[in-house]
C-alpha cells in the first residue's frame, strides 16, 4: 500500500483526505512563507508547495509519497495568504464582499522511492456575498479567518458567506482529490491503493 505524508499542519487538509479515505502521516514542512515574494498569486502558492514539500521528502527514505499544498486567494492581482492580524482581516472581508476572487491551490506530489515529481495548480472561482459589517465583525471576532488563506473558508463557519463557487469544492478547502488523483497516477501509483483498509 501507498503511504502518503502530507507536509502540512493543516486539519482542513487532514480532514478531506480523511473524508476521501485516505490516512495520512503528517510531518509540517517549517518552511518560512514570508521567504517567497514577488511572485503572483498562482506561482506564489504552487513555490510553496514545492519548497513545502521538498522540505519533507529530504526528511524521508521510506519509499512514501509527500504531497505539499499552499492557498492563496487572487483579489484583482493581489496575492492574499493568512491576515495578519483581525484588524487586516476585516479590512479583507471589506474588500472581498459582494465580489469574486480566485482560490489558487498549488499541490506538488514527490515519490521519495523514485525522486520523481509532479506539480500543478488548483483554481476555483469563489463568489463572495455582500456581508454586513456586523457580519464581518462577528467572523473575524470568531477567529477563524486569521488561521486560512484569504481570511476565509467553506467548510467552517465562512461557508454562509460564500454564494458560490466555479471550479472543484475541495480545492477552495486546500487540496484538490481530483488533482492529486492524476498527480499520483503520473508519478505510477492508483488513488486506490491509498484507501486505508475498512473495516
Amino acid at each position: 500500500m501507498t503511504r502518503l505524508v502530507l507536509a502540512s499542519a493543516s486539519p482542513a487538509r487532514l480532514a478531506t483526505l480523511r473524508a476521501a479515505g485516505i490516512e495520512p502521516s503528517i510531518v509540517v514542512s517549517g518552511v518560512d512563507e514570508d521567504q517567497v515574494t514577488g511572485l503572483g498569486p498562482a506561482p506564489l502558492a504552487q513555490r510553496l508547495a514545492e519548497l513545502k514539500c521538498a522540505a519533507v521528502s529530504e526528511q524521508l527514505t521510506d519509499g512514501s509519497v509527500v504531497l505539499g499544498c499552499d492557498s492563496v486567494l487572487d483579489l484583482d492581482g493581489a496575492a492574499l495568504g493568512k491576515p495578519a492580524d483581525p484588524a487586516e482581516a476585516v479590512e479583507r472581508w471589506r474588500a472581498m464582499r459582494g465580489r469574486t476572487g480566485v482560490l489558487h491551490t498549488g499541490h506538488c506530489l514527490r515519490d521519495t522511492a523514485s525522486g520523481r515529481q509532479a506539480t500543478r495548480t488548483g483554481s476555483t472561482r469563489v463568489h463572495f456575498a455582500d456581508v454586513t459589517d456586523d457580519e464581518i465583525t462577528a467572523y473575524v471576532a470568531s477567529g477563524e479567518p486569521l488561521e486560512v488563506a484569504g481570511a476565509f473558508t467553506i467548510d467552517g463557519l465562512g461557508g454562509a458567506f460564500i454564494t458560490g463557487i466555479d471550479g472543484d469544492h475541495h480545492n477552495v478547502v486546500g487540496l484538490s482529490l481530483p488533482l492529486l488523483r492524476d498527480l499520483l497516477a503520473e508519478l505510477g501509483h492508483r488513488w486506490t491503493d491509498l484507501w486505508a483498509k475498512r473495516r
